[in-house]
């Protein structure tokens, strides 16, 4: 905790970690929002699930082509204009009503104008901090997001049952914006500027620890949609349990980032840190009781935060910085895939055969992941005692002969 301590106390990193926690909170209640707004509306969970379909569908493409038009025109202005747009997109879901395909419409409106605050600011990282605090600084972040995801589906779900679902849309709005602004208005966001690629779009995936963040990260992120479907179907929408299972899942990630978020990186690091991620998940399948449900959780969960660190770090360490943005913006993508995989997948064996089928899916994909970290270890690099600093770009200087 004392190389935190360390961490936090260099000049901007506590105030930037804030700001964009605050930031993309929003993106832990949109989707929860849309879907009891449009099932109230229509009366339907089918049309709800179109709507949430659209706008999961703008937020993957939009991941890598709104990160790299932050080298284009300024992260400020990127931010900005999505911010506007995307709160505009929402305002209207919460306000108008209208037929299916218009709400379909402004959902993917809203997924395309998501703003890309994860790319910029794990852009922003490596400039803030040298090399030996990059590591620590990507894990602090990956465990800290946690606090999102354990936060706000209580908080919309209790406004948008309680008060209503337009007051729930509007306080994802209230929140984008003020989260956004000021993100958008801290210091770091100005001073740093990303230079425009010379690369043409998608190049960055051509990097082997590119596609492999982007792989694993569709792969971890499959695993917990799996997880969040099976403990749904194990407790209910409104058992009391399913929550709190939820929560030690995101609990054994954070303390798992806080431990072990300093330990250097070589190749096998992603292996192992599936590993714990697919032993926890296959204790699952003994039993569906709360207690062993939240023990087997906690165990899984202490390897996801320590594994998107290695993704984030890996990532940093082997593109030019002016590629930083667009790579991130691919394993944002990834993720949402995953995330979209893992809940449909869970959701045809929770039909099939029970809850249980859920926690085999989520273990499928961690030891999918593991397999894949293990047999593709050569195309993960060695970053013990070396800089994981983006790679500066270089261009000629002319010289007077």
């Amino acid at each position: 905790m004392a190389g935190y301590r360390e961490l936090l106390r260099t000049p901007g990193v506590a105030r930037i970690i804030a700001a964009q926690l605050t930031a993309r909170f929003p993106n832990g209640m949109t989707s929860l929002a849309i879907l009891l707004h449009i099932e109230q509306v229509t009366g339907s969970y089918g049309s709800a699930g179109l709507v949430l379909a659209a706008t999961s569908v703008g937020q993957a493409i939009a991941g890598p082509v709104t990160s790299r038009w932050m080298g284009i025109w300024g992260m400020r202005r990127v931010l900005t204009t999505t911010l506007v747009i995307c709160a505009a997109a929402i305002t209207a879901l919460a306000l108008v009503q209208v037929p299916l395909p218009v709400y379909m419409l402004l959902g993917l409106i809203a997924g395309l104008s998501t703003p890309p605050v994860q790319s910029a600011v794990r852009t922003i990282y490596p400039k803030m901090v040298n090399s030996r605090q990059l590591t620590p600084l990507f894990s602090l972040d990956a465990s800290l997001q946690e606090i999102i995801w354990i936060i706000a589906p209580v908080l919309i779900t209790f406004v948008s049952t309680q008060v209503g679902t337009v007051q729930g849309l509007l306080l994802v709005v209230v929140i984008l914006i003020g989260g956004g602004a000021w993100f958008i208005l801290s210091p770091e966001v100005g001073r740093v500027r990303i230079p425009r690629s010379r690369r043409s779009f998608g190049k960055v995936l051509a990097k082997p620890p590119v596609v492999l963040a982007t792989v694993t990260g569709f792969l971890l992120i499959g695993a917990c949609a799996a997880v969040e479907a099976g403990v749904v179907a194990t407790f209910g929408h409104g058992g009391l349990e399913a929550g709190l299972v939820l929560a030690v899942f995101s609990v054994g990630s954070l303390a798992g980032g806080l431990t072990f978020g300093h330990i250097p990186i070589g190749p096998w690091a992603m292996a192992r840190r599936f590993a714990v991620v697919a032993a926890g998940l296959a204790l699952t399948m003994f039993s569906l009781n709360a207690w062993w449900l939240g023990g087997s959780l906690f165990l899984a969960g202490i390897g996801i935060a320590p594994a998107l660190a290695v993704m984030f770090t890996m990532t940093s360490a082997s593109v030019k910085f002016s590629e930083t943005a667009e790579a991130f913006g691919w394993i944002g993508t990834g993720q949402l895939i995953g995330a979209a995989m893992g809940s449909a997948v869970a959701g045809f064996l929770i039909d099939g055969v029970g809850p249980q089928g859920a926690y085999w899916a989520a273990t499928a994909f961690a030891a999918t992941g593991f397999l894949v970290s293990a047999v593709f270890v050569r195309g993960f690099p060695d970053l013990r005692g070396r800089d994981s600093s983006p790679i500066p770009d270089t261009e000629p200087v002319p010289t007077i002969t």
